[in-house]
């Protein structure tokens, strides 16, 4: 990474600044109405489900899928990583480590990284058994894919691209030497005999205890907000085949190892949207700082021009294995905790942290621009108005952090904050149609996973 100086801004409320500038005006929502409309109603798969899909395969632990693991993450620092894979990582705060994908992932079109979590948000020691582990969430880029690439021939659906969803699973014990297994999700059917594709579009990841969250826009007919999975049961396919679910000699999962079967799922009472004034979950992560623990959520908002959205939170229970993780009231429902308003746009992966010391209570929310080949723009907004640097080497003086970047996990031990960048597209950020021969050759390769310290984020 070239040197690059950078500065601290600072906006404080207060005369015509404060109204001209959105970015001050990180706001309570107190309106009752608002937050019940976003309460979430419970629902678990029965036992008996779960119980009877256990019993037809294997069942594994993240330490075996850990093992076997097949794919390497390279330290950005080994020169193995293309030279706009490093330019896509932050500047200012800088990255205190950063790895690109192994060749496929880096440079696919079929998927698009969007999730993050780790052990650091299951347990406050950081560790799932004698493990540290990274949860990386990627969607199948379907939807939408055929508007984004041109293609004289017209488009041509993915053979079974069907919404999928899969996280890798990342050994993150030897930092120089980081490597991960993919893990697809998926949801029971025929009463656990069988199961199929998720079916829904996820954008953020949250693991506490041994209970993994995603949110999930579409999904089934029930209006799901939140799926939940179990790391008790990580189910092992025993036939490879392209299929999804029971085939001939057993079960397949579209050529993964390993399966994770949805234990239960969290919905709202309508669809989210304009419409109904619900925002949706882009993104989330666990909130260790909250009194007692939360998860927190965000809307996204176009990064085209500044749009008002919400993020807020919902208490989590204490982890247990049989149980979900959001406390619930005597009818089953997730209340809201806290919301709040701010300027969203480009916002794709929101972090509430109270400092222990001060009381002091910051969100930081690093804005995703839309463009190729550009930076994104940190922000961390308190009381006291917003922050932000400025560096040099970038496409634009304020435009400090990474690239396209998506969640945000912070590594409670340690206080480490996590994220990842999303894009593989060409030169003018389209997706490429990856059926044309050479098609690699035009991918600008810009996915990263990266670490900053949270100290380091003024």
């Amino acid at each position: 990474m070239s040197a690059a100086a950078g500065v601290l801004l600072v906006a404080t409320g207060g005369g015509a600044a404060q109204g001209a500038d959105v970015y001050n005006n990180v706001r309570e929502v107190t309106d009752s109405a608002t937050k019940a409309k976003h309460r979430l109603q419970e629902r678990r798969v029965s036992a008996a489900t779960i119980a009877e899909l256990d019993s037809r395969l294997p069942n594994v632990g993240v330490a075996e899928v850990l093992a076997s693991a097949n794919h390497a993450l390279k330290p950005v620092g080994s020169g193995q990583c293309a030279a706009r894979e490093v330019k896509a990582l932050p500047v200012k705060p800088s990255y205190s480590s950063g790895y690109c994908w192994d060749t496929g992932d880096a440079t696919t079109q079929r998927w698009l990284p969007q999730g993050l979590t780790s052990s650091g948000d299951a347990d406050n020691d950081g560790l799932w058994g004698t493990n540290k582990v990274i949860l990386s969430g990627w969607k199948s880029n379907d939807a939408g894919f055929f508007d984004k690439y041109d293609n004289e021939t017209g488009p041509t659906k993915f053979p079974n691209s069907r919404n999928l969803t899969r996280v890798a699973f990342i050994d993150a014990n030897d930092p120089t030497a980081m490597k991960y297994r993919w893990v697809l999700l998926v949801v029971p059917t025929e009463g656990g005999a069988n199961f199929d594709n998720l079916g829904a579009n996820i954008g953020g990841m949250a693991w506490f205890g041994d209970k993994l969250m995603i949110t999930a826009k579409g999904g089934d007919a029930h209006d799901n907000a939140l799926y939940v999975f179990s790391m008790k049961h990580i189910l092992q396919a025993t036939v490879n085949d392209n299929a999804i679910g029971r085939v001939s000699g057993g079960y397949a999962a579209h050529g993964y190892q390993y399966v994770m079967p949805a234990i239960g799922s969290y919905g709202l009472s309508t669809n989210c949207g304009t419409a109904t004034g619900i925002s949706c979950a882009a993104s989330m992560a666990v909130d260790r700082s909250a009194t007692p623990d939360s998860v927190v959520l965000n809307e996204w908002q176009s990064s085209a021009s500044s749009a008002i959205g919400r993020t807020w939170s919902f208490e989590l229970a204490a982890p247990s294995e049989g149980g979900m993780p959001l406390k619930v009231n005597a009818s089953g429902y997730a209340d809201v905790r806290e919301m709040y308003t701010a300027d969203m746009s480009g916002v794709q992966g929101v972090l509430w942290y109270k400092d222990p010391d001060t009381g002091k209570r910051s969100w930081y929310m690093p804005k995703h621009r839309g463009g190729a080949g550009q930076q994104g723009i940190y922000y961390r907004r308190d009381a006291e108005g917003h922050r932000w640097t400025t560096c040099s080497g970038t496409d634009k003086a304020d435009a400090c952090w990474a690239a396209h970047s998506q969640d945000m996990s912070l590594w409670w031990n340690g206080k480490t904050v996590w994220s990842q960048t999303e894009w593989a597209a060409n030169a003018s950020g389209k997706w490429v149609d990856d059926t044309i021969a050479g098609w690699q050759s035009s991918v600008i390769r810009e996915r990263v996973l990266f670490s900053v310290p949270l100290s380091s984020m003024p």
